[in-house]
């Protein structure tokens, strides 16, 4: 563990800014906020930027011991997160986890749907098999689909609330290490953005989808080195026109606007990020 004079790097990929409320924003003060799939990488990062702006966050994943430890992490920089073990590929636990949130302040003005990510399925289309399709689906569009529906109706009631998906470079411009399951389910998460945001635009909901590239993740790491070669991994990075990979900290401040009233205005949009290796 290395420290600075206001940061603290915990070995992974996410370095935790040690919490100031003198000298941060709060534009998230006494908001509810829910992250799925939060105790490591994207999620975790989110969770900690609203933690950080004054929001009550709860973070959900399936690995307890991965909670846990998030939990001590957070707590070490001086962040306080709430943990709920949560399976985001079953319907039923996703109802009563996020029902059981809901009771605890009877209300959740955030929702960022984290759960996702390729389960290290084939990458060759001929490969996947129709199980590999529907565990991915299940978790990357399901999940979201589940987690939306529990939240929407207390959103409705309150006439205002914010969810931020997660798409994918991959389901715009394809994928250099994910499959074509995964691809399809990013896409598909793109469109149920832009259909929700109308159907709930005129009760004061937001609805928004980021589409990061590829994000340096300990998970991402292994696959990426797995599937491609160095020289294709260097090669993608000259590429990117800022030369580098996106970092779990850039998508959590995209969270982060997204989440908050600077951002009133804007829905059903997707955002690319990904230093401008793909451009639309």
């Amino acid at each position: 563990m290395t420290m600075s004079d206001d940061s603290i790097d915990f070995g992974g990929s996410v370095t935790v800014r040690e919490a100031d409320p003198a000298r941060g924003c709060r534009r998230f003060a006494g908001r509810v906020a829910l992250v799925t799939a939060a105790a490591r990488g994207i999620g975790f990062a989110s969770a900690l930027r609203l933690a950080g702006e004054g929001a009550i966050v709860y973070i959900t994943d399936r690995d307890e011991g991965a909670l846990t430890e998030a939990n001590r992490i957070a707590q070490h920089a001086g962040f306080a997160l709430h943990t709920q073990a949560m399976n985001s590929s079953d319907a039923t636990d996703v109802a009563a986890r996020i029902a059981s949130i809901h009771a605890q302040h009877g209300r959740i003005d955030i929702l960022v749907n984290n759960a996702g990510g390729s389960l290290h399925t084939p990458y060759r289309f001929m490969e996947e098999e129709d199980d590999h399709w529907r565990r991915v689906m299940d978790l990357n569009v399901l999940g979201a689909v589940w987690a939306c529906r529990a939240v929407l109706p207390g959103m409705v009631a309150c006439g205002r609330g914010r969810i931020v998906n997660f798409g994918s470079k991959a389901g715009r411009f394809g994928s250099l290490i994910a499959g074509a399951n995964y691809a399809a389910a990013k896409g598909a998460i793109a469109s149920l953005t832009r259909q929700m945001a109308m159907e709930f635009g005129p009760v004061g909901i937001t609805v928004n989808c980021i589409c990061p590239g590829v994000v340096m993740t300990d998970r991402t790491r292994g696959l990426w080195a797995e599937r491609r070669t160095p020289e294709e991994r260097e090669q993608v990075r000259n590429e990117i026109p800022m030369r580098r990979h996106c970092e779990v900290e850039d998508v959590a401040a995209c969270v982060a606007f997204l989440a908050s009233d600077d951002a009133a205005f804007i829905t059903g949009v997707t955002i690319d990020l990904n230093g401008g290796q793909a451009m639309a």
